[in-house]
């Protein structure tokens, strides 16, 4: 075990992992510096919602909602994911979900019963929205970091982890300087904004071209990946993320489908129900042929088309924005469907007779091919339109180092890295090929966040 160094524990990114990771260092009486390359905190938890998934908690219990449990919200996990995910972390991950969300309301934390829902496809009420989103999230973090003993450095890139022969980590360096430590806390978020590691690591986030965007804070690139690959970590999670569908009109953040339009592939026919969670619809568009869709509606629908009240980031679906992408040949239109067919370069006797259907089933008011609820009108008043979407907007990275339940990092030959910690998107493994839901990712940081603090601490103590 090193001795005399300058800390016990370095943690390096002050997003929600970090600051949880350097919270619980520091209650467990850890000498610990917190750094971070933006010039607050914060990364991308205080640009998201702020959504954690969790199961068995205070909040549920008091909307009613008494039988839902972490071993059920684990069966969920895994087979969503196909059990290609890492059962032993991610079970950790579901067995303290509740107890992180719990902490978070000790320090000040409100997550409304009211604003309790249904944010994946298990139909169980699991997202917890926070008032103030994830920036009340952070806030209440960085007020009792701030208040404490850590040591906090902002504006400060780390460029490489330190270690001795035995590959035992000593601590960090930074601007040349280095800076020594028992144990090193990799919490530095995904690498969405990097467009080469996109490449390299989460291909399908590069297929959209130009259109595709990360909603992550330009901080986020990669840097932890990329130390604790140098320092011998085991990258697990090849192609793995969360992509949101999207016309690509602006880089405007929205998570859904308007219900008022149809969706179909190149061979015309429709193929998912339009309001399907986000957590799997980019992967059911992104297997028809091409990876795209068409969004198809009428002339009724687009001069309807309204903000739905219940999704704030759903700019593009309104009547303007259609209208002017119109002009600008974005959406495509036409006065008959066999014409719009032509254009989109869809297979039309398919296309019409699919639509034949779908206005069938909006005037008996049930959806027989999806079952659709909600607003489902039928398309008959001239011009028609399609627009392409496709998924494009990279809300998180999954692909990251491979770690253990104590959050330790492992090596490429599976052994443990002595002296190094990870947690959040830096990891890999933990969030799979399928998003569970609204809060997935937010809880996946704050809980291995406090798992890692923990971790490193005690091994720094010995």
């Amino acid at each position: 075990m090193p001795e005399n160094t300058d800390y016990d524990v370095i943690v390096v990114g002050a997003g929600n992992a970090g600051l949880a990771a350097a919270l619980m260092a520091d209650a467990e009486g850890a000498r610990t510096l917190l750094v971070d390359a933006g010039k607050s905190v914060g990364g991308s938890s205080v640009l998201s919602g702020g959504v954690f998934y969790a199961a068995g908690t205070s909040v549920q219990e008091a909307a009613g909602i008494r039988a839902d449990t972490p071993e059920s919200m684990f069966r969920y996990y895994m087979a969503l994911n196909q059990y290609r995910v890492n059962a032993a972390v991610v079970h950790t991950l579901c067995m303290n979900a509740g107890h992180a969300l719990e902490w978070l309301i000790q320090l000040g934390v409100k997550f409304p019963t009211e604003d309790l829902y249904v944010g994946g496809v298990s139909g169980v009420p699991r997202s917890h929205k926070p008032e103030g989103f994830g920036a009340s999230i952070i806030a209440a973090l960085d007020a009792k970091a701030s208040n404490g003993s850590i040591d906090i450095v902002l504006n400060t890139k780390v460029e490489k982890l330190l270690q001795d022969e035995f590959g035992r980590v000593l601590g960090i360096q930074s601007n040349g300087d280095r800076v020594t430590a028992s144990s090193v806390v990799l919490t530095t978020g995904g690498f969405g904004p990097n467009l080469n590691m996109r490449h390299r690591y989460y291909p399908e986030s590069t297929k959209a071209g130009r259109l595709n965007w990360s909603i992550s804070a330009d901080t986020c690139q990669g840097d932890g990946l990329v130390m604790g690959e140098e320092a011998g970590a085991d990258i697990v999670g090849f192609n793995r993320g969360l992509l949101l569908c999207s016309p690509g009109f602006h880089h405007h953040l929205e998570s859904k489908m308007p219900p008022w339009l149809a969706l179909v592939n190149r061979e015309g026919h429709r193929f998912v129900n339009e309001t399907a969670a986000y957590a799997v619809m980019s992967g059911v568009v992104g297997a028809q042929t091409g990876g795209t869709a068409f969004g198809i509606f009428d002339e009724a629908a687009r001069s309807a088309a309204r903000p739905d009240p219940e999704a704030a980031d759903a700019g593009h679906w309104v009547g303007p924005v259609l209208e002017e992408q119109v002009k600008k040949g974005t959406v495509l239109h036409a006065d008959t469907w066999g014409e719009l067919a032509a254009k989109a370069g869809i297979n039309a006797p398919a296309l019409q007779h699919t639509v034949e259907e779908y206005n069938a089933d909006c005037e008996k008011g049930v959806d027989t091919a999806f079952l659709k609820k909600g607003e489902v009108t039928a398309f008959k008043t001239a011009p028609f339109y399609a627009v392409e979407v496709r998924p494009t907007i990279i809300a998180l990275t999954s692909v990251g180092l491979r770690i253990d339940p104590q959050a330790r990092v492992r090596g490429n030959s599976g052994a443990i890295i002595p002296g190094l910690y990870s947690a959040g998107e830096t990891t890999g493994d933990v969030l799979g090929e399928r998003y569970i839901g609204s809060g997935n990712a937010v809880a996946n940081a704050v809980t291995y966040g406090r798992i890692a603090g923990v971790s490193a601490a005690r091994a720094a103590s010995g």
